[in-house]
């Protein structure tokens, strides 16, 4: 009688036989015989002892890319993944250290704006709120209290697009006037005079990241006449500009590598040097490129600060902390990218390795409007006007689930801190959070009177921010 025969008849199911991988594809420790039934917890005691880590690691156990959520026996041999005959290799993925609760429940409702809210964004820590409207201002807000604190007046048109140094101690804002302008968060006040130069509006900012630069006094800032311009904040003046698309810049990103890469309505992405030259051009997208995402871009966003928001004591310190950060975030493999595209379709890139794409992923019914990875770099999330978000691996790009419940175009997504959560703004004027492990809806947060343009989850994961069409900034918490 056979070892699946025996579990059929429900006998005690034998033993397995299994080789721990690590997610670079290293294997860890000898083949193991194990009990069938052996649960996640279980494989995590056993990972911990090869490992010799001195405290406990969280670890998630995958073979074939299925996660084992109770036992071997249940979800992979049982569920038709794989027989008990053979060597099952046990994927391990480290997991955050903390877990980010759900948020449930709309903590305030902040008024203010005059105009729809275009932007929102938590500062690197965590500790500070602003929001960038249509009414031409900058809000800053008290976290604390969650009341207003500062309105930022100067540009003369909308205000796109804005960012925080990663250092936390300047907020950068992009406007359809054509002219950035910097803040001072702690009074609200414009730092010297506005960046001038672009000769239209401004789509996209980037700041340089802590670990190349601590003094966070270099910005990148992306306009729709076609170029990129590169400042010195601190100096006040553009370094030099990157000239070669030939259409609107829709996004730019400053890579954990020191390059610059940027998104065209010209179909390509370029990399560029830190000294202003071209690297290479990316080339493969049949419509234009909306979105970029790094598979480090929140430990890029981040810097120094982990979710506890400790303050750095200085510059080496903070330098020495984001670069610990990036690397265990970049893992043994290269910074991925992934572009999104008007053609309904995205690219993985491992863009310092090679011209051609990784992967190209199709799926999407329409336009690809935002495109985010988890902050562990193992998922990629990505919004379409199709009404869906779609997830897809990583490192391969292969299609993993569609989550679907929003009945209008998603605008945005973005992931909890511990990578177990997703949440996703749409037209229909809902927020929605999905579970990860089970690829299902987690909660519904209704409340915004109109379309949801922007969301942003805070570092720390303790508060959710969502501002839209109907002029209100609403803090969500559990």
């Amino acid at each position: 009688m056979s070892q699946s025969e025996q579990v059929a008849a429900g006998s005690e199911p034998k033993l397995i036989l299994a080789q721990f991988q690590s997610a670079d594809g290293d294997r860890t420790g000898p083949p193991l015989s194990l009990p069938a039934d052996i649960t996640a917890e279980q494989l995590s005691i056993l990972i911990n002892k090869f490992l010799e880590n001195e405290e406990t690691h969280p670890y998630s156990f995958y073979v074939d890319e299925k996660e084992v959520v109770s036992t071997i026996q249940k979800d992979i041999i049982e569920g038709g993944q794989r027989s008990a005959e053979e060597t099952l290799v046990i994927v391990y993925r480290p997991q955050a250290f903390f877990k980010v609760r759900a948020v449930t429940r709309c903590s305030s409702s902040l008024t203010g704006h005059t105009e729809a809210v275009l932007s929102v964004s938590f500062s690197p820590d965590g500790s500070q709120l602003a929001s960038g409207s249509g009414d031409t201002t900058v809000r800053i807000w008290d976290l604390n209290t969650e009341t207003p604190r500062f309105t930022c007046k100067g540009h003369k048109n909308w205000v796109l697009s804005i960012a925080w140094s990663p250092d936390g101690k300047v907020l950068a804002s992009g406007s359809m006037d054509n002219t950035i302008r910097l803040w001072d968060p702690q009074t609200g006040k414009e730092i010297g005079s506005p960046l001038n130069g672009h000769r239209k509006w401004i789509t996209s900012l980037a700041w340089e990241p802590t670990h190349i630069n601590p003094k966070a006094n270099r910005l990148a800032s992306s306009s729709k006449d076609g170029t990129v311009r590169v400042w010195d904040t601190k100096l006040r003046r553009c370094i030099f500009t990157l000239a070669g698309h030939t259409a609107a810049v829709t996004c730019v990103k400053w890579g954990g590598d020191g390059r610059i890469y940027t998104s065209s309505q010209d179909k390509t992405i370029k990399i560029w040097n830190a000294d202003g030259s071209l690297y290479k051009t990316l080339s493969g997208h049949a419509h234009w490129v909306n979105t970029l995402a790094f598979s480090t871009d929140y430990v890029l966003r981040t810097g120094a600060y982990d979710h506890t928001g400790a303050e750095p004591a200085g510059e080496a310190d903070a330098r020495t902390k984001a670069l610990k950060r990036y690397n265990e975030a970049k893992g043994k493999g290269p910074e991925r990218l992934v572009s999104g595209s008007d053609d309904f379709t995205m690219f993985l890139w491992d863009p310092l390795n090679s011209s051609k794409p990784i992967a190209r992923l199709t799926g999407h019914q329409k336009v690809v409007n935002h495109v985010s990875f988890s902050p562990d770099g193992r998922l990629i999330a990505s919004a379409s006007f199709d009404n869906s978000v779609k997830l897809w691996d990583g490192k391969t790009g292969k299609f993993i689930a569609s989550l679907r419940g929003h009945v209008a175009a998603v605008y945005q997504v973005c992931w909890s801190a511990d990578s177990r959560m997703l949440l996703s703004a749409s037209k229909d004027s809902t927020l929605k959070v999905w579970d990860l492990r089970t690829k299902k809806l987690k909660l519904e947060l209704p409340g915004h009177a109109d379309e949801v343009f922007t969301v942003d989850w805070s570092p720390g994961g303790d508060r959710v921010a969502s501002g839209g069409k109907d002029r209100v900034l609403k803090i969500w918490k559990h």
